[in-house]
């Protein structure tokens, strides 16, 4: 089988699909290669999330990864989801094929750039680091 069966059940079944109109943050990403594009909406109450959405448009890989993601950064902190990382997520889906990887940069990086708008948005300082391309992965090489 192509997908493990998780990746198959937040495809079919995505948690946390929609637009969050009071949302405290907004990242939006998108890969030029494949055209998936997400954006992720967090709400933010003493520094943890108490509520994350999405919507993606891309393959199923990129909704599940998506939906997994919110999954796992609701109830914790902004400094924890933005530990997020994409291995985290694949392992959560229990692995993706390797040309559907991407899939799960964009993921990390929704939930970063969500972060970084709300931080932005309520005038909290940050490290500029944080939020920097990894320049290893294929999406963040440079030509």
């Amino acid at each position: 089988m192509l997908y493990s069966e998780k990746v198959m059940d937040h495809f079919e079944h995505p948690r946390n699909v929609g637009k969050m109109e009071d949302a405290d943050g907004i990242g939006e990403v998108g890969n030029a290669v494949c055209g998936d594009i997400m954006r992720m909406y967090i709400k933010v109450k003493d520094n943890i999330i108490t509520d994350a959405s999405f919507i993606t448009f891309g393959c199923g890989s990129a909704i599940a990864t998506s939906s997994m993601a919110t999954e796992m950064i609701k109830g914790h902190s902004v400094d924890e989801a933005l530990e997020l990382s994409n291995r985290a997520v694949v392992e959560a889906l229990d692995g993706l094929p390797a040309h559907k990887i991407h899939c799960s940069v964009l993921a990390e990086e929704a939930v970063k750039a969500a972060v970084k708008d709300y931080y932005d948005k309520h005038n909290i300082s940050y490290d500029p680091e944080l939020f920097k391309d990894c320049g290893d992965c294929e999406h963040c090489k440079k030509d």
